[in-house]
């Protein structure tokens, strides 16, 4: 039997065709544009996403015995604001999750209601990304548009509607709007009578793993699926990218070196840090979780590499530097602002420590290094409640540099270990997809049967001391910076 998994992005989607042993059987992409209307908006149109899905689903599909194909999964990218009127017709372009236009409304949140109560509604604190400072936005900037809304909900929501007609959503993506009782798994009636809506308004909650619906008769058609092909309820982009890496249970920590960086850490209960710096989310596998995202992650080296440099070089660059630990020169990873710890969309990328003798291949390491500190700062916070993580995998476009999973192993002082197949949401969206579709009878048993490990990078004493150094040192200069930040 075969399983689709889709990756709905931020600029591409990824679809993959799986089979219940964790074979790969296809992989293919279609990308889309985003809009950046003003300077620090971020807009895309979701018949986009639908469109380029049902393509890139037909050429998936082209040479596979269709009536094998048993279910899909999807996992896409979170917090965007998707509203449809009382015709199922898109009001608006969807605010996406980098988007910063909601820098008033975060801090009538934060500090008018404030984050003692956000934290009691919701487990959350609000960034600006998150969903429910953008519906305070368009109430206050688009009345008209806030008026015709009918329906609320995220970017995979969307596609899952429009495939199925299901209006649902799950536990761990919506965790991410600030509109749900994370710990109890429920709508914040507090959250909504905030910003003025209803729980009509929002789609049924389910777990990730659970059946929500069949093709609907024209799109099983159309792809020349049976309509009995099953939809699981999916999961939000780094929860789905946790199953497809085996991390699931308690305990478990998975670090993506992406576009933007995430820690995802698993528990079995409720756990909230005590500044709000990470993320209280729930889980795919029915469980909690705390993630930090930083907001530029790999993005930084590919700046530097593409934009500074002027290189496509990335492992000739990384292959002049010879000493780990000793670095003078530092740099702060902040070029769109900051999530995880800071909250601070004004903060920006820097490098301090430079002198007369400082080298190209110095330059090179600190952006290595800033992101593995950034990266320790979010490990630091999950750790103030009481986790003792010992180990991470490791996934994402930046892992595959060998030097930068070593920083990672000392400057975090954690074993870090490499998955066999690294495929990200999709493969964790297939996964779902098999759990809703009964071929395992847990997220945890598809993870055991399926997840494999290819290498492990362990901490070396000598560098972990070393670092260990640097970090504390990386730790003062956002503080120092950060009243200067705003009158750049």
């Amino acid at each position: 039997m075969y399983y689709i998994g889709v990756d709905l992005g931020t600029s591409a989607v990824k679809l993959l065709l799986m089979s219940e042993s964790g074979e790969i059987a296809k992989i293919t992409s279609r990308e889309y544009p985003l809009s950046f209307p003003q300077p620090g908006w971020s807009e895309q149109e979701p018949e986009a996403w639908f469109t380029q899905t049902m393509d890139g689903l037909k050429e998936l599909l082209s040479e596979v015995d269709k009536s094998q194909v048993k279910g899909i999964g999807v996992g896409g990218q979170m917090h965007g604001l998707v509203v449809l009127d009382d015709a199922d017709k898109v009001i608006r372009p969807v605010i996406l999750w980098n988007d910063g236009r909601t820098m008033k409304e975060v801090e009538y949140l934060n500090s008018d209601i404030g984050k003692n109560k956000l934290s009691e509604y919701t487990g959350n604190i609000a960034f600006a990304g998150f969903t429910a400072p953008k519906i305070l936005w368009m109430k206050e900037n688009e009345p008209d548009l806030y008026a015709r809304i009918k329906k609320i909900m995220l970017p995979k929501d969307y596609l899952i509607y429009r495939m199925s007609g299901s209006f649902c959503t799950e536990y761990s993506d919506a965790s991410g709007m600030l509109l749900l009782d994370v710990q109890h798994k429920c709508w914040s009636k507090q959250m909504l009578d905030i910003c003025g809506i209803t729980e009509e308004q929002l789609p049924k909650l389910h777990e990730s793993y659970d059946a929500v619906g069949t093709l609907k008769p024209e799109i099983a058609s159309e792809l020349g699926l049976s309509e009995s092909v099953v939809l699981a309820a999916g999961a939000g982009d780094n929860a789905a990218a946790a199953v497809g890496t085996g991390m699931v249970g308690a305990g478990r920590c998975n670090i993506s070196l992406g576009t933007s960086g995430t820690i995802f850490i698993t528990s079995d209960e409720f756990r909230v840090d005590a500044n709000n710096a990470l993320h209280a989310f729930d889980h795919a596998d029915g469980g909690y979780h705390l993630m930090g995202c930083m907001l530029s992650a790999a993005s930084c080296n590919k700046w530097w590499m593409d934009e500074i440099l002027k290189s496509t070089d990335y492992a000739g660059e990384q292959a002049d530097i010879k000493e780990l630990g000793k670095n003078h020169v530092y740099y702060l990873p902040y070029l769109m602002g900051e999530r995880s710890p800071w909250n601070d969309p004004l903060a920006r990328a820097s490098f301090i420590g430079m002198s007369m003798d400082t080298t190209r291949a110095e330059m090179v390491q600190a952006v290595l290094e800033g992101v593995a500190f950034g990266t320790r700062d979010m490990l630091e916070a999950a750790r103030s409640t009481g986790l003792d993580i010992k180990t991470s995998m490791i996934c994402g476009g930046g892992a595959k540099s060998p030097l930068w999973r070593r920083m990672m192993a000392n400057i975090l002082d954690l074993e870090i270990t490499v998955p066999a197949c690294e495929e990200g949401p999709g493969m964790g969206g297939a996964m779902l997809a098999m759990v809703a579709s009964g071929a395992y009878k847990s997220v945890a048993e598809a993870c055991d049967a399926i997840v494999k490990v290819s290498e492990k990078v362990s901490p070396e004493a000598e560098l972990v001391k070393l670092y260990e150094d640097r970090y504390q040192s990386f730790k003062l200069l956002y503080p120092a910076l950060k009243d200067v930040f705003p009158k750049l």
